[in-house]
């Protein structure tokens, strides 16, 4: 079976009622559509407008939350659970983004975000697992080390990998404008899918899918979905813009993998 080509778009903590209208109708405008096509798009809006949003989306889209809480509902005040995301017709989350886990009000921990990965699966949500070095580690020659380590702390605590995508961000590449060289992407994604052969299975390795996260653009996105253990993009910025098809678009630049 071969790796869907995934496109997420991560809206983050922007938009509005209006501005969210107007972009979905300039997609559709476009011709965006992906029902019955070869690959998956997932757009994250924030959580107050996930609803409205998937109703307006162009066909085949899919709508993840941003975040979910570590358990059930209950007195956690401004906290989501899975099960709440489920009930509105939403299948799909992100957990890990490097934004949750560095930015100094909120840093979650790799514990909190393997527990609310495994949560979220048990409760039918498929994931999109996020990882990534911040720039100081890759200059030390310690990428592979926190990626592997942030892996780590989710792979103790699930066993079927089914639904988890894993997004690889390096965080020195998000929003900055700078993007890792297709090379850098592919060497790094590579040795994830190592990982996973050797401290997960051969099956998941070859199976789960991994995208490339980090200033993602119209312009980049062709020469990196060229590269075989790219299997799609969690895209920031240019998702709340009408460039965002072409980067779905990429997969048509894509090799075709097939996983054992």
């Amino acid at each position: 079976m071969a790796r869907t080509f995934f496109v997420g778009g991560n809206w983050k903590c922007n938009g509005t009622k209006d501005s969210i209208a107007t972009l979905c109708n300039t997609w559709k405008e476009s011709g965006a559509g992906v029902a019955g096509g070869p690959v998956e798009v997932v757009i994250a809006p924030p959580s107050v407008y996930a609803v409205s949003a998937a109703a307006s989306l162009p066909d085949g889209y899919q709508v993840s939350l941003q975040n979910t809480w570590t358990g059930k509902g209950g007195a956690y005040t401004g906290e989501i659970s899975a099960e709440m995301a489920k009930d509105c017709g939403i299948n799909w989350v992100i957990l890990g983004h490097s934004e949750r886990r560095h930015i100094p009000t909120i840093s979650e921990s790799d514990e909190t975000v393997a527990t609310k990965v495994a949560y979220a699966l048990g409760a039918g949500l498929k994931v999109i697992a996020c990882i990534g070095e911040l720039l100081e580690e890759r200059e030390a020659g310690n990428t592979n080390a926190v990626n592997e380590r942030q892996l780590a702390a989710i792979a103790a605590k699930i066993t079927d990998w089914t639904n988890v995508v894993i997004a690889y961000e390096p965080v020195w590449a998000i929003g900055t404008g700078k993007v890792a060289t297709p090379d850098q992407a592919q060497e790094v994604h590579a040795a994830l899918r190592e990982w996973l052969s050797a401290n997960v299975s051969p099956s998941v390795a070859s199976s789960v899918r991994i995208l490339y996260g980090g200033s993602v653009s119209a312009k980049n996105c062709n020469e990196l979905a060229s590269k075989e253990d790219v299997d799609g993009f969690l895209v920031g910025g240019a998702s709340l813009k009408p460039e965002f098809t072409a980067i779905v678009d990429s997969h048509k630049h894509a090799k075709v993998v097939t996983a054992a």
